[in-house]
């Protein structure tokens, strides 16, 4: 398969030339680099040309005149690329020699994949190692593992997201169904519950990147305490449960527009399901004194288990 790597830039002048050369350092280089740059003030953009004078394969740069943010910059770099299959790159991480061959064989061999992704070792901004993996860190434990071994990715990514985009590649063919992203998603998400719907996956587990966890990132793998945890879940309101319900139903929107053959015939009925979900979650902010019904009604349906995080779900939705 010929490879395309879509990196998406802005203000990464600290930590990009590391990330280019483990990218120049691949046992398998990519045909090509195409890196979509958010309008960055510092030395990014100056850094990718100087990278491109002598890179091994072709370097494209296309620079933002205003910022758009993360989703519309990462849409347009996957846009912009001409390779059968797209390695998504942050700029602020570092890749093990063997990504591209590992990923790009792991859809080679199973031509029902859509997508797949790794584990990742997690660094400080310095990679020094944090003693912990990604998927530790996200929760995705060895049941759903199994379950998206079993061709149940979209069961798994309904629940929550175990794809971060820093760990994933996906055929080229899918680029329709996934572009344009609507607002209210992050560009891993939306790219993995989408393919998840059509095609089969492979999950990864060894780490095949240095997750850099820094404090100018805008998306990581940090812990949070407990307390964080819980101000952020009780900051929640009914406008946000109602957004999310939003954000799926323009995943099912897309699906049923998208004229593609669907891997399960389910799947719709368990988008509805999850937009319900959320839904119910947002009328318990807004009739507290309906909560306890609501409640009782989605536990007795087993959506805690199938659309939110289980019992922790249930126990916030009963207390905060």
């Amino acid at each position: 398969m010929d490879v395309s790597v879509a990196m998406g830039t802005y203000q990464g002048a600290a930590y990009l030339a590391e990330q280019l050369a483990s990218i120049a350092a691949q046992t398998r280089l990519p045909g090509e680099l195409v890196v979509s740059d958010d309008g960055s003030a510092d030395d990014t953009a100056a850094i990718v040309r100087r990278f491109a004078a002598d890179a091994p394969f072709p370097v494209r740069l296309e620079i933002s005149s205003q910022n758009v943010g993360v989703r519309e910059n990462f849409a347009r770099a996957v846009g912009l690329c001409r390779g059968r299959c797209i390695v998504l790159a942050d700029q602020d991480d570092v890749w093990m020699p063997d990504r591209i061959r590992i990923l790009a064989q792991a859809l080679a061999g199973d031509p029902h994949a859509g997508f797949a992704f790794s584990d990742a070792e997690l660094v400080d901004s310095a990679r020094r190692p944090l003693g912990r993996r990604l998927w530790e860190s996200i929760r995705f434990g060895r049941h759903e593992q199994r379950r998206v071994a079993r061709a149940r990715p979209f069961d798994v990514l309904l629940r929550h997201n175990v794809v971060t985009g820093a760990t994933m590649a996906f055929r080229a063919e899918y680029r329709d169904l996934v572009l344009p992203i609507p607002a209210g998603w992050v560009h891993d998400g939306w790219f993995a519950l989408l393919i998840s719907a059509v095609a089969r996956c492979v999950a990864i587990p060894e780490p095949l990147v240095e997750y850099r966890q820094h404090s100018g990132q805008q998306i990581g793998a940090r812990r949070r305490t407990l307390r964080e945890d819980y101000l952020r879940v009780k900051a929640r309101t009914a406008a946000d449960f109602q957004a999310i319900a939003e954000a799926y139903a323009a995943a099912r929107s897309r699906l049923l527009g998208s004229g593609r053959a669907l891997g399960d015939g389910r799947t719709i009925a368990r988008l509805d399901g999850k937009i319900e979900h959320f839904r119910a979650k947002a009328r318990m902010r807004t009739r507290r004194a309906w909560r306890l019904p609501l409640v009782l009604r989605e536990l007795a349906a087993c959506h805690y288990l199938r659309y939110s995080t289980g019992w922790r779900s249930l126990a916030q939705d009963l207390f905060l």
